[in-house]
């Protein structure tokens, strides 16, 4: 499982987020864009909030606890 704050990169960290119900935050670049809990993943697509993110162009930030 991801630490607080731990960059998620892989599909495991995604996978592990959803099966555990862990929040994920997202940012583009250091603007902080969203919150809430991955519903679903592709090798270029995380949905959260029925909002498609680019996994090349966000950031997706473990928050374990938020």
């Amino acid at each position: 499982m991801s630490s607080f704050g731990q960059k998620l990169t892989h599909d495991v960290h995604f996978l592990d987020h959803i099966k555990h119900e862990v929040p994920v935050q997202v940012y583009l670049n250091t603007t902080h864009e969203d919150i809430g809990f991955v519903q679903s993943f592709s090798d270029h697509y995380i949905k959260m909030n029925d909002v498609f993110y680019n996994r090349s162009q966000f950031k997706f930030i473990s928050r374990p606890g938020y």
